[in-house]
């Protein structure tokens, strides 16, 4: 991995002027996220699916005095058409959007369940939502100067196979993790095929991703329980190669604000096979570059959606 000279918050770049949206920034590594954009000067919006998680995240990042604003506003990705109001509400708005951060996710549930749309939870909250957003926010990255897409991924990519087969995990015995580690492979291939197709397209969005290594969050937590066994065993684990969630933001924060970042590449931890340490270039599985099942899944996603990019 290259390392990128020990990056941290205090080479984040002046974000005045510049409209974030921060996903999952209600807690943890998306808050983490959220915080050190404010604080350099951008207007961050905080999604939330509730009116007391979304103001009480913005009342965190206020209380750091930050250099810009943030604000709350309800997006529940576990609902297509929520993800569509959301959209439309910014879209009328009009202001250029230079940067989104598909960071929100949901990780490895006890059993499986479908959303509202009668997707599996996993595969809707960390790819499908996402995916049709983007698309949907595309007016306003469009209209900015230098727009960013950075989606955040996982080691866990590496043990994913897309199988369009049974992508809703119907017709399977469930395997939460093995679903995890589909959605979040689909993430990566999504960031990359993105770039293929901005640069075909000549929609100028740099795209990229990042990944947190093991970072100290609630994210299993909040899908399992504080007291389920895998919660526990994976704190034990954890323990000897976890990080602290402001070291497990800086590869999304690299991706997302460095001059250096660049279009079509993935950033995470340097350290003990990615897990921790200075951002760096990461090492893509050899299945997220596989450019024919990233054209399939991005079909699948818009016939799944109902949403489309445009071609032009």
């Amino acid at each position: 991995m290259d390392l990128i000279n020990k990056w941290t918050t205090r080479d984040i770049p002046s974000q005045r002027g510049r409209l974030a949206i921060v996903t999952g920034s209600t807690q943890g590594l998306g808050l983490v996220v959220a915080k050190a954009l404010a604080g350099a000067g951008a207007d961050v919006i905080v999604p939330a699916r509730s009116n007391t998680k979304g103001e009480a995240a913005v009342q965190q990042i206020m209380q750091s005095r930050p250099a810009g604003t943030a604000r709350y506003e309800l997006l529940d990705l576990t609902s297509l058409a929520s993800v569509r109001d959301f959209a439309q509400r910014l879209v009328s708005q009009g202001k250029p959007l230079d940067l989104l951060i598909n960071n929100a996710a949901v990780m490895a549930p006890k059993e499986r369940q479908e959303t509202r749309d009668g997707f599996e939870l996993q595969i809707q909250t960390n790819h499908l939502a996402p995916f049709a957003l983007t698309a949907q926010l595309m007016p306003l990255l469009r209209m900015a100067t230098a727009p960013r897409v950075t989606q955040v991924s996982s080691i866990a990519h590496r043990d994913g196979k897309i199988d369009f087969d049974d992508l809703q995990w119907k017709a399977r015995k469930y395997n939460a993790m093995a679903s995890y580690a589909q959605s979040k492979l689909a993430d990566l291939m999504f960031s990359f095929e993105l770039q293929h197709r901005s640069d075909a397209n000549g929609w100028g969005i740099l795209s990229n991703a990042a990944h947190p290594g093991i970072a100290v969050t609630d994210l299993v937590a909040n899908s399992r329980g504080q007291d389920d066994m895998m919660v526990r065993m994976m704190k034990f684990l954890g323990s000897l190669m976890r990080q602290s969630a402001e070291d497990g933001a800086l590869p999304t924060l690299y991706a997302a604000t460095s001059p250096d970042a660049r279009p079509g590449t993935y950033y995470g931890p340097k350290n003990r096979m990615e897990t921790r340490g200075p951002v760096a270039v990461a090492k893509p599985a050899k299945q997220s570059l596989d450019l024919a099942v990233a054209k399939k899944l991005w079909d699948a996603s818009e016939e799944l959606t109902k949403i489309s990019f445009p071609t032009r």
